[in-house]
């Protein structure tokens, strides 16, 4: 069972902050093979949500309030410890995230930038596709919106 918190940038411990660039390193950069430039400038903006086992960070997001990365409120950098997949992690982390967006900005609309692989994940848990297919840092995206 993950223990999940949320806590603003200036919130972050420095280990927490360097357990979370790690991971999303981790799972962006290295296991995708992407190179991007992952810490974007937006994680001072974002609410970020951590799910942590055992001390160790598990499952990650980051979210931000209408105007900050769309127009709505969105969830991003969405992500689990390879190690760790098995144990549905995903929905924990997202199911937080979704309430997190409803408990701290009051927001009920919700809109994601999903790699397409994951499109049948995010659909289980209320997301709906909107628009085409586009590629982002290589990969195929399709926007969602959860209302």
């Amino acid at each position: 069972m993950l223990e999940i918190t949320v806590k603003t940038f200036e919130a972050l411990t420095k280990q927490e902050l360097y357990q979370l660039l790690r991971l999303r390193s981790e799972v962006f950069v290295v296991e995708q093979n992407c190179v991007y430039q992952d810490i974007d400038g937006k994680d001072e903006k974002a609410l970020h949500v951590l799910g942590f086992k055992d001390r160790s960070l598990m499952a990650y997001t980051r979210f931000f309030k209408p105007g900050d990365y769309f127009d709505e409120a969105s969830i991003g950098r969405v992500l689990v410890k390879k190690s760790e997949r098995a144990y549905k992690y995903g929905y924990a982390i997202m199911e937080a995230s979704i309430k997190a967006v409803e408990d701290y900005l009051n927001e009920t609309k919700i809109k994601i930038s999903a790699q397409c692989y994951l499109k049948g994940f995010y659909q289980n848990i209320g997301f709906e596709v909107i628009g085409d297919v586009y590629q982002e840092d290589g990969i195929p995206h399709v926007a969602m919106i959860k209302m």
